[in-house]
């Protein structure tokens, strides 16, 4: 089955959040949704998750899920206020665990921080399907980026987060604590066995040098072939020493201090003091 899929591109954070449609019906899912915030001021804003409402509201749509590919170090996840608005069972990947448990040591949250993933409705892993009406969804664990990263392959579509970008921008970070280049590349080469005609859907996109325009649709035959880091039959040995060589170029996200602290817990602001106020730490030297 081929889904409808519907893109909201978010300019704060070159997100692409999707809104993924039974064709036959009126179930849906969302994945990785948007909270707009202001790091210089702290505040949030629904903006960008209030777009993704109106079309399910106007379209009279049923939400099944509300999907995280993974833990996202760019961008807040406004998965509990859709839900509040419209349902949906939020789900993530089972290495969530993984991902609190360290980032819960960095950030000093001490043991009233569960580092079971309760936060989600589901945690999925390898080989989990679900369904968004008559249409299946089924389950890849593609880690490398981060150890909880998911593909989500719905009817002919697959949605892959961070671990590809467009064919002319490559491939995923893996200096993250978790991440990993040897497993990323590993990770891909599952993706890249999907048939040829699999529409992939990346969870970013930058704009390579030359190109006008966002895009976020490509193929895993496009992917194959002209990937500039894994395309034409890369080898993994020559991928690891590009990845590992390029991720120390890079600084951290702007966003990855309010990111983690709230997307390891499905979206929730920590727990407010007792006058009602919400606090985000900044560790030193930590990240």
């Amino acid at each position: 089955m081929q889904p409808d899929v519907t893109a909201f591109f978010d300019d704060a954070t070159n997100t692409i959040s999707f809104v993924v449609k039974d064709p036959q019906g009126a179930s849906c899912a969302i994945i990785d949704s948007v909270l707009d915030f202001d790091y210089s001021s702290g505040r949030t804003d629904t903006k960008s998750a209030d777009a993704v409402i109106a079309f399910v509201k106007d379209n009279a749509l049923t939400v099944e899920w509300i999907l995280e590919s993974h833990v996202h170090a760019d961008h807040l996840s406004a998965a509990p206020y859709i839900q509040e608005q419209v349902g949906g069972k939020i789900g993530i990947g089972k290495n969530i665990t993984i991902v609190q448990d360290t980032f819960g040591k960095v950030f000093n949250e001490g043991t009233e921080f569960q580092r079971d993933g309760s936060q989600f409705d589901k945690l999925f892993e390898e080989g989990d399907s679900f369904m968004i009406g008559q249409l299946r969804g089924d389950v890849l664990h593609t880690p490398g980026h981060t150890p909880a990263c998911m593909t989500y392959v719905i009817g002919d579509a697959a949605f892959v987060g961070d671990t590809l970008f467009m064919p002319d921008f490559g491939t995923a970070r893996c200096d993250f604590p978790g991440g990993s280049s040897e497993t990323l590349f590993a990770s891909i080469q599952k993706i890249l066995s999907l048939p040829d005609e699999t529409r992939i859907f990346v969870g970013h996109d930058y704009k390579a040098p030359g190109r006008d325009d966002y895009a976020w649709e490509t193929t895993v035959a496009e992917q194959k072939a002209a990937n500039i880091h894994v395309g034409a039959g890369a080898d993994k040995d020559s991928f690891v020493e590009m990845r590992d060589a390029r991720d120390a170029t890079l600084n951290m996200p702007k966003l990855i201090i309010p990111s983690l602290q709230v997307n390891m817990r499905a979206g929730q602001m920590p727990e407010p003091d007792e006058d009602g106020d919400v606090f985000l730490k900044v560790p030193v030297n930590k990240i």
